[in-house]
This record gives C-alpha cells, sequence and structure tokens, in this order.
C-alpha cells in the first residue's frame, strides 16, 4: 500500500487504533499503538520507543530508537470486537541519524536477503509451527491440562481444540494468509497450522503473526496457546519444520531432473553449508533450556548431524515434491526461535555451502535412534548440542554466525543465554526434590 491508501483506509474504515510492532533479539514481539491522528509522525517516522527498555537492545545512554514501518505490512487485526477497528504494520528499528539500528532482527535478515539478491537468489519459506492448546484455571492462569485424547489428524469431539483452531485459520485468513492445513498433532493438546510458503522476510513477519494470532484466539476459547517447545514429560515436543528453496529467475534451483534424486549442485551445497554450521546455529533456531528437552531420542525430533530423502529420524529431510516443490526440510528449529534470526542464519549457511561448493556426507538412509553410539561415530554421525551451554558455546567458536549476527546482537545473546543457563543450573527442581529427599 502506499502512504496515501493507507491514510485513507484508516479514514474510510473508522480504524481507531495503529500499532507499531517490531521483534526483540530473543523472539518476543513489541508494539507501540497510537490513535489514526499520530498517522503523519508514523509515515514519516517520527515515533520514537525508549530502546533502554528493551532486552537486548541499548544502554541508557543511548536510548532513543526510531520506528520506521513497513508500508506492506499494514493490516487490520481481525480479532478485536466489539466493533473495535486495530490496524498494525510491523517496523524496522533506526537510530535517531536514520541509519538502520544494528541490534534489530529485522534488520539482520534484510542483510542476508540482500546478498542473496546481489546473486539473483530469492529464499523462499514454509514453517509448520505446533503448538499446544491448555486450559486455564478459574483465575484465567494457564494449566498443563488438555482433556483432550486425540493423536494425529483426529477430529473432534476429542478434538477439543477443533473449535478454537478453526477460529485461528479464520483470523489468519482475514489477514491474507493462505491455509495449507490444520490438523491435530500426536500428543494430546497439540495442534498444526500450515500456510503458503513465501519469501524469507514475509515468512518471518508472518510467524511472528501467526503466534500472536493463536494466542489471542486461544484466550477467547478460554485456552492457553503455547509455544513452548516441551511443555510435558513423555510426550512428543513442539517444532517447527522449516522448509526451504532457493529461486533464481522463478526456478527452483534445487530441481534438476539430470540430477541424483533429482536434487541440483545448489541443493546438495546447501545441504552442506546447513550441517557445517548447525551447531553454531542451534543457540538461534533451540533457544531456550526447554528446547533440548524436546531434542533427544524417540520423540521425532532430530540429534544428530545427517540428511536424507525420506528417513525422518534425520536432522535435514528431502520432502517427495519436486520440480517447483523441491525443497529442504530443516527438522531441528522449534516455535520459540526468532524468525528474523533463525532464517538469517540458515540462508547465510546455505549461500556459503553454494559459494564453497561443498559437499554433503553420504545420505543416511537407515533409522539413526536404532544405530548404537559406535555405529554412528563409524558412519561421522555427530550429534547436535546437548544442551544450551553447549548449543552458545558452538555459537561464539562459528565465525558465519557471529558475523551474520554481528556483535551488538551476538554480545547481548550470548549474555542473555548464558544468564538463562546458569539460573537453570541453580534451580532446584522437583525431580531432584522427589528423588533424593526421602532416599537421601
Amino acid at each position: 500500500m502506499t502512504r496515501q491508501e493507507i491514510i485513507d483506509f484508516i479514514r474510510n474504515e473508522k480504524v481507531q487504533f495503529i500499532r507499531l510492532q517490531f521483534t526483540d533479539i530473543f523472539g518476543q514481539l513489541k508494539n507501540i499503538a497510537v490513535t489514526p491522528s499520530q498517522i503523519d509522525r508514523v509515515l514519516d517516522n517520527q515515533v520514537t520507543i525508549d530502546g533502554s527498555s528493551i532486552e537486548g537492545f541499548l544502554r541508557l545512554e543511548e536510548s532513543d530508537m526510531m520506528l520506521h514501518p513497513d508500508l506492506d505490512t499494514f493490516a487490520l487485526l481481525p480479532w478485536h470486537g466489539n466493533g473495535d477497528r486495530v490496524a498494525r504494520m510491523i517496523c524496522d528499528v533506526h537510530t535517531p541519524d536514520g541509519q538502520p539500528f544494528p541490534g534489530d532482527p529485522r534488520h539482520i535478515l534484510k542483510n542476508v536477503i540482500a546478498e542473496a539478491q546481489a546473486l539473483g537468489y530469492t529464499f523462499n519459506v514454509g514453517p509448520e509451527a505446533e503448538f499446544f492448546l491448555f486450559h486455564t484455571d478459574e483465575g484465567g492462569h494457564p494449566t498443563t491440562h488438555t482433556n483432550d485424547e486425540a493423536g494425529y489428524f483426529d477430529l473432534g469431539p476429542i478434538d477439543r481444540g477443533e473449535i478454537a483452531r478453526r477460529d485461528i485459520c479464520l483470523a489468519l485468513e482475514d489477514m491474507g494468509f493462505q491455509i495449507e492445513a490444520s490438523h491435530h498433532e500426536s500428543a494430546p493438546g497439540q495442534h498444526e497450522i500450515d500456510f503458503k510458503y513465501a519469501d524469507a522476510l514475509k515468512t518471518a513477519d508472518n510467524i511472528m503473526t501467526f503466534k500472536l494470532a493463536v494466542k489471542t484466539i486461544a484466550q477467547r476459547h478460554n485456552l492457553h496457546a503455547t509455544f513452548m517447545p516441551k511443555p510435558i514429560y513423555g510426550i512428543n515436543g513442539s517444532g517447527m519444520h522449516t522448509n526451504m528453496s532457493l529461486f533464481k529467475d522463478g526456478v527452483n534451483l534445487f530441481y534438476d531432473p539430470q540430477g541424483e534424486k533429482e536434487l541440483s549442485k545448489e541443493a546438495y551445497s546447501f545441504i552442506a553449508g546447513l550441517l557445517n554450521h548447525i551447531s553454531g546455529m542451534t543457540a538461534v533456531l533451540n533457544p531456550l533450556v526447554n528446547s533440548y528437552k524436546r531434542l533427544v531420542p524417540g520423540y521425532e525430533a532430530p540429534c544428530y548431524k545427517a540428511w536424507s530423502g525420506r528417513n525422518r529420524s534425520v536432522l535435514i529431510r528431502i520432502p517427495s515434491a519436486r520440480k517447483r516443490g523441491t525443497r529442504l526440510e530443516l527438522r531441528s528449529p522449534d516455535p520459540s526461535c526468532n524468525p528474523y534470526l533463525a532464517l538469517a542464519l540458515l540462508l547465510k549457511a546455505g549461500l556459503e555451502g553454494i559459494k564453497t561448493k561443498g559437499t554433503p556426507p553420504d545420505e543416511v538412509a537407515e533409522n539413526i535412534y536404532a544405530m548404537t553410539p559406535a555405529q554412528r561415530e563409524k558412519r561421522g554421525i555427530a550429534p547436535l548440542p546437548a544442551n544450551l551451554f553447549e548449543a552458545v558455546q558452538a555459537m561464539k567458536q562459528d565465525k558465519l554466525v557471529c558475523s551474520t549476527l554481528g556483535p551488538h546482537i551476538l554480545g547481548h545473546y550470548v549474555l542473555g543465554k548464558e544468564k538463562e543457563w546458569e539460573e537453570y543450573r541453580l534451580r532446584v527442581s522437583q525431580w531432584e526434590i522427589d528423588k533424593y529427599l526421602v532416599l537421601y
């Protein structure tokens, strides 16, 4: 939309509030709301925020930041009731002198996209974000109870989240999403809604909007939606399988009808780049202490660095679709990640693989979970980082990851995650009480 189209829409549709949204380095959506009387200031990039109040942004002595709205992201938020008309725009964060702020995750992704565009590439991404729907208690606080005995692809009445999931889909379609599938997942209370792939920047914006919509509409059904990777012991956690393809001049570069498995040299090199840097990226793709409770054998989540055509125990799977649908599916990310940083790192690693004409290791067709440690070692199948501490150490040692994030985000991110790990390490859990209090 143009500036004037936005102004006319706000006036004609009687929009009452405009939310200016941005994302901090840890993937939390923030916003400041203004009334229509301020729309000229908004469109002139004159709205400021106090960056010192946003975790990982700025020191007190350099706190003023400017919000530059992306006009293409203007949309009505369809879940506001009582006739309220609320719109939003997603913003880039700039310094007072007009320069992109190096701590803005959206800016980091734009940098890598520009590098790909200089080579003629468009990076398309389709996420598969899973989430749980839990009941709330009398005070409206979340529980971990679902009253749901459904499993994979089950439907009502045992799928007790079906109506909420339907309303989420309808609201997203009102915002221009193309919903491709919606279904109950394998664990009780677990759900997945898939929307159509798009270029990387739009996909990252869509993931943030998707999470806001899911949480907001769940509340209207007296449910709590969570993208926590592993909220319940003993059942599957929530992942965000990430499907990736690279296009040039409208042609899918990953497809080659003459190549092995009908994959191009670029596809194999992209796989090599991902595998070379996956350990260093894991602290971003799986950013929570809890993320590593999901990445364990037996729960359909990858634990080892390997790829395959169809084997679902591997890290990178090649779905069966070919031609325009040829893509790589990275199975390790979870939906708690910051999508701007995650997609920036994935694209950067893949581009490096292509530039260096990298070659991935041999395909692993067998079930990796059934292998012994000696068998995995013989095949050269290395594990992913086992916890957040290991992931952060790997991140600090990966030059590509460090240079892509830049010193500002890297420094704040490492500091925040090391603090999170230390807090977790010092806590006494209920498991320890149950295990040791009486016995010792």
